[in-house]
């Protein structure tokens, strides 16, 4: 394997329109989680994370998934998707069970309550991600762009 270095030469400057996107995109980043998961809070109660561990949850087989790839599903830490499903745990709306396959890990689980506050959230999140995002592409091609976001995702 080469080692790859780019002397200042070799690496052609951002047009104009390239570094647009570029900037904006680092905002969108960060001003997109922000603002949909402002939007959940006020509405919901709710935090996006929160919204998103039940929608993966929502999405698996029997509505459980090891912890471990819970976390990898909402890019958390191990750690972190522990202290978030502990608190939605508190409000009963995830439920923790040992995992039948190998009996060391933990699966977690969305209850019958959980499921009902999914339901509930799903609209103020559709209109939180319609209002901040995609309102704001009208006349784009959202079939190219999504193949796009998913190459540069992966």
């Amino acid at each position: 394997m080469s080692d790859v270095t780019h002397s200042p030469e070799a690496v052609e400057p951002l047009s104009p329109d390239e570094e647009t996107v570029i900037r904006a995109l680092s905002r969108v980043i960060y001003s997109l989680p922000r603002a949909m998961d402002a939007d959940l809070v006020r509405e919901r109660q709710l935090s996006l994370i929160e919204y998103l561990t039940m929608v993966h949850l929502s999405e698996a087989p029997c509505r459980r998934l090891r912890m471990s790839d819970l976390s990898v599903a909402c890019e958390t830490s191990l750690s972190g998707m522990t202290r978030i499903v502990n608190r939605m745990e508190s409000q009963g709306i995830v439920q923790r069970a040992k995992c039948e396959e190998d009996g060391r890990g933990w699966n977690a689980v969305l209850t019958d309550l959980g499921l009902a506050r999914l339901r509930e959230a799903w609209p103020t999140n559709l209109a939180s991600a319609r209002r901040h995002f995609l309102d704001h592409l009208e006349g784009l091609d959202l079939k190219a762009l999504g193949a796009a976001l998913h190459r540069i995702a992966t």
